[in-house]
């Protein structure tokens, strides 16, 4: 199959993932044609045909085609230079995508999700806690999922519980909305000495990368939430901004702002044209450094709990979340 045919098959594949629901050619052909492909609709029956012979798509008639899970994962592991700056990509669309109003308190947020066994959840509750006690989080608030609801395009299973965590991106959202243009440069491990910001440990810039940073620092078990939450030494997962130089103040006034509506996560904001933790900046440019929004995720990894989180899941109601001193009493309601 060529290059142009490969990368045809997968945005029609990519339109069926996020309709979420069967469509017919003629519907693909005009979201194709609004991407800036012209392709006739019977060339992409074509392609339909060729992708329910490989199991990716499945016929379902006049309702036109859905896709399956083989397809899904077909988009997963396809084409992975493809995705190099996908993840920057999808910062700024959903950063656009948010409406929260920080004054009325209400709109929505961006949050992750992490997907946790019903019968693990009771253990995990007490550790979730230990990082937001500790200041390691996203703010105060969290949401809770139960089996059936969707966050974004994800589903939580049968015999599971998501756990929403408020996403750092929301602070780029808030900042936006106030007039001010926020740059995403990295996502890194930050060591911390007697519960300060000693040094960067590891980074992952955005652009290079088509998997959340935090992510993968969960994964490869180079975090250190224990650490962090029980002597003050330990490595967290941060995201590192650039902001203009001249907006710096009312930066600092948004972040006391959002602290007192549970949206807290600025760790550090620098100082003009200054590096911060050795990190140079942009002429112009303050450096900031945000606390991780799977933070509280990462120590369950570190303590055996198995779990699957996702960044940037989706958009949330402000409304649906809750300070994380309740999420005790929400879990008992299921147990």
């Amino acid at each position: 199959m060529s290059e142009k045919t490969e990368k045809k098959k997968l945005d029609i594949l990519r339109i069926l993932h996020q309709a979420d629901k069967p469509l017919g050619s003629k519907v693909i052909m005009e979201q194709l044609k609004a991407m800036g492909q012209d392709i006739s609709e019977r060339t992409i029956r074509h392609y339909l045909l060729n992708m329910d012979e490989k199991g990716l798509t499945e016929n379902l008639n006049k309702k036109g085609r859905q896709i399956t899970n083989a397809g899904v994962k077909e988009i997963s592991t396809a084409r992975v230079y493809d995705k190099v700056g996908f993840l920057s990509a999808k910062i700024d669309q959903i950063t656009y995508g948010m409406n929260f109003d920080l004054s009325n308190k209400s709109g929505t947020v961006v949050v992750n999700i992490s997907i946790i066994s019903i019968d693990q959840i009771a253990r995990c509750v007490p550790l979730i806690a230990r990082v937001y006690r500790a200041g390691y989080s996203m703010g105060n608030r969290i949401g809770f999922f139960r089996p059936g609801e969707k966050v974004g395009d994800y589903l939580i299973p049968d015999g599971m519980v998501g756990i929403g965590t408020v996403c750092s991106i929301t602070l780029n959202g808030v900042l936006l909305a106030h007039g001010i243009p926020t740059k995403s440069r990295f996502g890194g491990l930050l060591e911390l000495k007697d519960r300060k910001p000693s040094r960067f440990a590891e980074i992952i810039t955005y652009e290079g990368t088509s998997l959340d940073p935090l992510e993968v620092f969960i994964r490869s078990g180079m975090t250190d939430y224990l650490g962090a939450t029980s002597t003050g030494n330990g490595r967290i997962g941060v995201g590192f901004r650039e902001v203009p130089m001249d907006s710096r103040e009312h930066v600092i006034e948004l972040s006391h702002k959002l602290k007192n509506v549970g949206l807290g996560g600025f760790l550090t904001i620098g100082w003009p044209n200054q590096p911060l933790l050795e990190i140079p900046v942009s002429t112009g440019s303050v450096g900031v450094i945000v606390i991780g929004g799977l933070n509280p995720a990462a120590i369950l990894e570190e303590s055996g709990i198995k779990i699957k989180s996702r960044a940037l899941a989706g958009l949330v109601e402000y409304d649906r979340l809750f300070k994380y001193t309740e999420l005790d009493d929400r879990v008992k309601d299921i147990l």
